[in-house]
């Protein structure tokens, strides 16, 4: 159990400060959760359109890739794909929301520039390297989304604790605290009053007396 503070007016001061603080940390924390709520309400909502694009993107791309393979060959296909450069032009930036920071990608060119011959190959692998390139772009804009949505949720997760640690335990406590002050500094206020009144009669009397 915590230890109660003494009763005196210096620390009536400190709690009423404290509270006053606590209330208004309490305010912008329920803000910033509004905030990030919203913007992971909209990255859901970006990441379940995303996923199903994934499926018909990829879906498209195997097709493809399965009309490549009767075209030219598994072998000649597989040869044609090591020729393939890795892609380096991935850039991620950093943007904050409310203290979190959540990435966006530049949006990935979409224009096929192939780097085999156009001797050994066919419309069919053209067709399926430009449909990978699709699923690239397509897995890029839902890392970066899911990334955002992850990163939000556990922020949110984090300020939604401490809002209640505020609303619940803090802020409550500190009222406590201040009204058990109160009413021992009220009670003392009596005491000392009916002193002063005994003792003002009985300098009364005295005076009466002599």
């Amino acid at each position: 159990m915590a230890k109660r503070l003494a009763p005196t007016r210096g620390n009536l001061v400190k709690l009423e400060k404290a509270r006053k603080q606590a209330e208004a940390g309490h305010d912008l924390l329920e803000q910033k959760r509004q905030v990030l709520m919203m913007e992971l309400v909209k990255h859901i909502d970006s990441a379940r359109e995303l996923q199903g694009d994934v499926s018909l993107v990829f879906e498209r791309a195997y097709r493809a890739l399965e009309r490549a393979n009767l075209s030219l060959g598994i072998d000649t296909v597989e040869d044609i794909a090591h020729s393939v450069p890795l892609t380096s032009e991935i850039i991620v930036r950093l943007r904050s929301v409310m203290g979190v920071e959540i990435p966006d990608i530049d949006e990935l060119d979409g224009t096929v520039r192939p780097s085999y011959s156009f001797y050994d190959s066919t419309s069919a692998m053209d067709d399926a390297y430009h449909s990978f390139r699709q699923v690239l772009m397509t897995l890029a804009r839902l890392a970066e989304v899911e990334t955002s949505v992850y990163r939000l949720a556990v922020q949110i997760r984090k300020t939604h604790r401490r809002v209640n640690a505020l609303e619940k335990v803090v802020i409550p406590s500190s009222k406590a605290e201040a009204v058990f002050i109160n009413s021992v500094l009220e009670e003392g206020d009596r005491e000392d009053f009916v002193r002063m009144k005994i003792a003002k009669k009985n300098r009364e009397s005295k005076r009466i007396a002599d």
